[in-house]
């Protein structure tokens, strides 16, 4: 059996015509805004928090903790976006909104929000 022909962003063409031609653009803020946000906070928890309570160093502390809230409500917002797109149930939604605080998570979520919303799973 012949697989089904996709699209541009690799998602079935009968999802894109189901869950609406926006979703691969919104996959894809999504997908970037969530490795941006786990990086800021693996360097948050393994540099700056060390740097803050090891040599007494507070600037990096302040400047990425800041950042981190900043881009996490961007996150927050284009998790949203996609996940209203895409027909995201709302455990799956909060989860991964959720999964943006907690290192090394927000990387796991991604994987799974990506393979589950290109599947055309709900997530």
């Amino acid at each position: 059996m012949a697989a089904e022909p996709t699209t541009a962003s690799r998602l079935p063409r009968a999802l894109a015509r189901r869950v609406g031609r926006d979703v691969p653009a919104a996959l894809t803020r999504y997908r970037v805004m969530a490795w941006i946000v786990g990086v800021l906070l693996i360097a948050l928890v393994l540099v700056a928090v060390p740097l803050k309570y090891l040599a007494d160093i507070e600037e990096p502390v302040t400047v990425l903790g800041t950042l981190h809230g900043w881009l996490y409500f961007v996150f927050f917002l284009t998790a949203c976006d996609l996940a209203l797109r895409a027909s995201w149930t709302l455990r799956g939604t909060v989860l991964t909104l959720v999964a943006g605080t907690v290192p090394i998570l927000s990387f796991v979520a991604e994987r799974n929000a990506t393979r589950k919303t290109r599947a055309g799973a709900r997530v």
